[in-house]
C-alpha cells in the first residue's frame, strides 16, 4: 500500500527536491506532513493522524525507491523494525551493509514487491516514493493507495503520478475528512 501526503495539485515535494534539499524549496515537505506530526517532529498519536500512524506501523515490510532511501540514509536501517526493499538498477553502496534490514533488488519492482510480501507475511507492505509507486502501478503490483490530500496548491515540484503509461481505475474504500487533510484510501482495480 502506498502512503503519501500530496498537495491538491498533485505534488509530494517542492521545487529542487534532492539529497541536499529533501522535500524541496519553500518548506513544502513540512506543509505536506503537519497533519501527522507535531512541531517537534514526533508522530501524532490521537485522532485520524494516530489511526494512520498505527496502520503504517502495522505494515510488515517497506518497498522504497533508491532516491527516497538515500535522502533519509535508509532510515539508518530501521523503518519501524521491518525489512526495507529498494528496487534499483544499480547495486547498493557498500555502506548499506551496515543496515542488515535493507536489501537492494536489481531485478525489478515486481521482484522487490514479491520479496517484501514474503517478508511481511500476513501484514501489508508499505510503498514509498513517487517513481517506485508509478512503476508498481504500471507493473500491477500495487493494490491500494492511501492519500493524505493537503489543502494547499504548491504550484511546482515533484508530482506523485507523472508519466503513467495508461489509465488506471480506482475504487474509493474510505474517506476521513479533517481540517488538516482529507485521507482517501483507494483500491486499484486491476
Amino acid at each position: 500500500m502506498l502512503y503519501m501526503s500530496v498537495s491538491l495539485d498533485g505534488y509530494i515535494a517542492g521545487p529542487n527536491d534532492g539529497p541536499d534539499n529533501p522535500g524541496g524549496d519553500g518548506a513544502a515537505v513540512e506543509r505536506l506532513h503537519t497533519w501527522g506530526f507535531t512541531v517537534d517532529g514526533d508522530v501524532r498519536r490521537s485522532g485520524p493522524a494516530g489511526e494512520m500512524a498505527e496502520a503504517m506501523e502495522a505494515t510488515g515490510a517497506v518497498v522504497a525507491g533508491r532516491r527516497t532511501v538515500e535522502q533519509v540514509d535508509h532510515w539508518k536501517g530501521d523503518h519501524h523494525g521491518v525489512p526495507i526493499f529498494v528496487p534499483s538498477h544499480r547495486p547498493a553502496d557498500p555502506s548499506v551493509a551496515n543496515y542488515p534490514l535493507v536489501t537492494y533488488v536489481t531485478d525489478g519492482i515486481a521482484s522487490a514487491v514479491a520479496q517484501a510480501k514474503a517478508a511481511a507475511g500476513d501484514r501489508d507492505v508499505m510503498v514509498h516514493g513517487a517513481y517506485t509507486a508509478q512503476r508498481a502501478v504500471e507493473a500491477g503490483v500495487l493494490d491500494e493507495i492511501q492519500i493524505h490530500q493537503i489543502p494547499v496548491l504548491l504550484g511546482a515540484g515533484r508530482r506523485l503520478f507523472d508519466g503513467l503509461p495508461a489509465r488506471t481505475e480506482l475504487e474509493i474504500v474510505r474517506v476521513i475528512d479533517t481540517s488538516e487533510a482529507t485521507h482517501i484510501r483507494y483500491r486499484i482495480l486491476h
